[in-house]
Formats: structure tokens, C-alpha cells, sequence
């Protein structure tokens, strides 16, 4: 389905981000895995044999403008294009406002939406230059309902989905499409942790029974980023077994 394009995948050494790049690879497309470390980044290149020669690593810090650029302009340069942003990249928390700090807000905001912005802006550009592409932000069904605690991980998925909609709209003239997938519970390492007992309750809530695979929303990014998505932007893809929170 992705046959000689070209995806940058953000948050991709673990968990959802992982499991994107590797649909990507296995549909035919090229992919620079992008993480917080170079450590963690050649730790998930070591899960991909098979695929030398079609995957790389980065590490940009994704906050700043000019480190973005010039990543991204690396992978343009090993590949001769960007067709695909993947900007899954996020840090969640459940603290109470009682206790929240600014500084722990701030790292929330800045990677799950300033991050966004940089990264979207920088892949805009190449994009448009070329001719189109594809962003999809990861956004998360607590975007939609909020949650009890840790207000700024829901505030800054619903920023997410604001930005989304409104890219969206603006860069359709450049035949770039935006959307967003919000998964709902999804069984990453935070997931696995938790007792079965707990999972099984989580599970029972889910009219389909059970919480998400990786694959689950991998799927919905396979689809978002393909030729059969071509008339789909400024959507923001529910992949979340019909819960309600």
C-alpha cells in the first residue's frame, strides 16, 4: 500500500510507534524511525532485520525548529522525499491539578503539541515542494472526554485535534492531508504492567471485550497514509472498540 514513499515516524522506537513503522515497512515503504535517544533508537532498529536499507534512526530534539529541519532534511536526502508524518510522540501523566506542576505541564505541552506543530511545519514545507504528502498526529480518546486526573495530557490531545482540523484545511490547497488517529486503551507497556485482573475489568467496559493491540491503531495509520485515503482530511479516527470513558 505505501510502495516506494517515504515515512518519518515520530515516538517510533516502542509500543504504537513501533508497531506503525513496522506496518509501514512491511507495505513497502521506506521509514526513518525517529526517538528521544540514540540509544532507544538503535535498540528498535535491532527488532527490524530484515529491512536494511529501508529504515534509519533519528533523534532530534523535536521541540527545536532548526534540529527538525535538518533531520528531516537528512531523510529526504537518503530517500529523495518525505511522503509520510507519523507525529506519534507523546508523554502522558495522572497527577492532580492539586499537585501539578508548571514545569511538569510544560513538558506535556511541549512534546504532545509544540512538537506536533514543529514537526508538521517542517514536513509541510518539503511536502509542499514536492507536490503533497501525508501528517497523522496521534491523538487519544481522553481528547474527546477528558479524564479525571493529569488534565494536561486530555489538553493537549485536544489541542492535537485543533491543530489537526485546522491544518487540515489549510494545507489542502498543497494536496497535503491531515489527520489524526485516537486510540483508545491500547495494550503498550504501560498496559502490560497491569494486572490481568484489572485489564479483564478495563476490557469488560469495551463493547468489542478487549483493549487494543499496537497493530490495531498501526492499521488505522496504514490506511490514513495510503492512495485509498486520498479524499480523508481533517479526521480524527476513533480506533477504541466503541468505549465510552
Amino acid at each position: 500500500m505505501l510502495k516506494g514513499k517515504t515515512a518519518i515516524v515520530t515516538g517510533g522506537t516502542r509500543g504504537i510507534g513501533l508497531a506503525i513503522v513496522k506496518k509501514y515497512l512491511e507495505n513497502g515503504a521506506n521509514v526513518a524511525l525517529a526517538g528521544s535517544r540514540k540509544e532507544s533508537v538503535d535498540k528498535a532498529l535491532q527488532q527490524l532485520s530484515g529491512y536494511e536499507g529501508r529504515v534509519i534512526g533519528i533523534w532530534p530534539d523535536l521541540c527545536d525548529p532548526e534540529a527538525v529541519a535538518k533531520a528531516f532534511a537528512e531523510v529526504k536526502e537518503r530517500f529523495g522525499k518525505v511522503d509520510i508524518l507519523a507525529n506519534n510522540a507523546g508523554i502522558s501523566s495522572r497527577t492532580s491539578l492539586y499537585d501539578y506542576t508548571l514545569d511538569e505541564f510544560s513538558k506535556i505541552m511541549d512534546l504532545n503539541v509544540k512538537a506536533v506543530f514543529v514537526c508538521s511545519q517542517a514536513a509541510a514545507r518539503i511536502m509542499k515542494e514536492q507536490g503533497g504528502g501525508v501528517i497523522i498526529n496521534t491523538s487519544s480518546m481522553v481528547g474527546e472526554y477528558g479524564q479525571p486526573s493529569g488534565c494536561g495530557y486530555p489538553t493537549s490531545k485536544f489541542a492535537v485535534n485543533g491543530l489537526t482540523r485546522s491544518l487540515a484545511r489549510e494545507l489542502a490547497k498543497d494536496q497535503i492531508r491531515v489527520n489524526a488517529v485516537s486510540p483508545g486503551v491500547t495494550r503498550t507497556d504501560m498496559v502490560a504492567a497491569l494486572p490481568q485482573e484489572l485489564v479483564d475489568r478495563i476490557s469488560a467496559g469495551i463493547p468489542l471485550g478487549r483493549v487494543g493491540e499496537p497493530v490495531d491503531i498501526a492499521n488505522a495509520y496504514l490506511y490514513l497514509a495510503s492512495d485509498s485515503a486520498s479524499y480523508v482530511t481533517g479526521v480524527i479516527l476513533r480506533v477504541d472498540g466503541a468505549a465510552m470513558v
